[in-house]
């Protein structure tokens, strides 16, 4: 399952330009909103973030201490040569998080678009201990997914829906749900997209 993820990504961004992709946002002013919400941030952990601005934006918070996670090489390395000069402060990783093995804790993780891709029950649990496990204690993690009224395919792909509650539901008792947001992404093509973006805390 994991190396048909990683062909079905590595094709993906080989083959399409940034603005070729339905995710794609110039500004990811609400993962933004939610990290400041988060509190005080030393460590972030961008898992499956493609070629998003998020690291970028982290860096020119102040926050230096920025790690990027995606199954795809060729979206990190994308990722890489777009930073420039002030990405190589950054861990650049390229891994499947269902089987990556965090060597150490974060203040927060963030994740918008990738859990939704997880149809598979065992997949989902890989990911949640993985998060559980990336995470320090009274950490953050923002999770934005697919809405329920929000597209059942991506990329060709299905994807499981969510709204806060049932996304906390799956997650488990360890995360508290703190706030969240619902945005209506317009495609590059202006396409709608409903989106839910959740910010959770990993209870001590």
């Amino acid at each position: 399952m994991t190396q048909d993820r990683t062909s079905h990504w590595e094709k993906v961004y080989d083959e399409k330009t940034e603005t070729e992709l339905s995710w794609h946002q110039a500004d990811p002013e609400i993962s933004l909103e939610l990290c400041k919400q988060a509190g005080p941030i030393a460590s972030v952990v961008d898992v499956g973030a493609g070629t998003s601005q998020f690291a970028e934006r982290l860096l020119q918070l102040g926050i230096r201490d920025v790690t990027v996670l995606d199954i795809a090489e060729s979206a990190v390395e994308r990722a890489r040569q777009q930073t420039g000069e002030p990405g190589k402060s950054i861990d650049w990783v390229v891994a499947d998080v269902t089987t990556w093995t965090p060597e150490r804790t974060f203040d927060l993780w963030h994740d918008r678009a990738v859990f939704h891709f997880l149809v598979d029950r065992d997949d989902r649990a890989a990911y949640i201990d993985r998060l559980g496990r990336a995470l320090r204690p009274g950490g953050h993690a923002i999770i934005a997914t697919f809405a329920p009224d929000g597209p059942e395919k991506c990329s060709g792909l299905p994807v499981v829906r969510y709204s806060p509650e049932s996304l906390g539901a799956v997650l488990g008792a360890k995360f508290e749900l703190v706030t969240s947001r619902r945005d209506l992404h317009q495609t590059p093509w202006g396409s709608p997209q409903s989106f839910q973006f959740s910010l959770f805390k990993l209870k001590e």
